[in-house]
């Protein structure tokens, strides 16, 4: 396996993973403009790019996915609840649903709250093990901090379903499962977050305050630390749903 982390504007983390031996990769949440570093890494490794993968609709950056996926031949991929909701195709990701690439597992995991398409994707390879070796968790979970929940509007429903997820789907993998966020320290997508681009999910069960918290806890700690709305969100979220 590869793996490739680019630390983006915004203090936005996207990555290109996947297997070399097989010739292929997965861009994973690409902001706009940076689609030749998605190319050249592909070229370094010999690799083709079959799938560009957003973790959710962003409203912090332009998003650079379908036009990578464009460049490049990729399958675009959206979790289902975007059908209806982007003026574009795209390739309709399940919860549950496992993405073959080579000796390479992506296994889609729907995490609700940030926003209601959230995924995080659970990364195996299995020339190392069975078990998961990573999880890219977009929005959802970053470390020592928790995703915003204010962008659906619905502030204290979504920092609940947020509270769910983490601790009946995240929390449940093993606790030597890197972590990789869609954000470090300085974006507008959560407060608190550290400025280390990795973790582990042990780690984080640990050492994150907001996974100590009980539900009631955790709702008021989260709606009450939500950082100003990124500029530009409307355009943003307009832009990368095809407005």
């Amino acid at each position: 396996m590869f793996f490739r982390q680019l630390l983006a504007k915004d203090a936005t983390l996207s990555y290109f993973f996947g297997c070399g031996s097989c010739h292929v990769g997965v861009a994973v949440d690409p902001v706009l403009g940076d689609e030749q570093w998605f190319i050249d890494e592909a070229a370094k490794q010999d690799v083709k790019i079959s799938h560009v993968i957003d973790t959710h609709v962003h409203a912090d950056h332009f998003s650079g996915g379908r036009a990578l996926a464009e460049k490049t031949g990729a399958a675009y991929c959206l979790h289902e609840a975007n059908a209806g909701r982007a003026n574009y195709p795209f390739d309709a990701l399940k919860d549950g649903q496992r993405i073959v690439v080579g000796n390479v597992f992506v296994d889609v995991l729907h995490t609700p709250g940030h926003t209601p398409d959230s995924i995080c994707l659970v990364v195996t390879d299995k020339r190392r093990a069975e078990t998961p070796w990573f999880v890219l968790t977009g929005d959802t979970l970053f470390v020592g901090s928790a995703g915003r929940p204010d962008l659906a509007g619905r502030e204290t429903e979504m920092a609940g379903q947020i509270h769910d997820t983490l601790h009946q789907r995240l929390l449940t993998l093993p606790a030597e499962v890197e972590l990789y966020p869609g954000h470090t320290s300085g974006s507008a997508c959560g407060a608190g977050m550290s400025g280390k681009p990795m973790s582990t999910i042990g780690f984080e069960k640990r050492w994150n305050p907001m996974l100590a918290m009980s539900r009631d806890e955790f709702v008021a700690a989260l709606t009450q630390s939500i950082p100003p709305r990124p500029a530009e969100m409307d355009r943003m979220v307009a832009f990368n749903l095809g407005n």
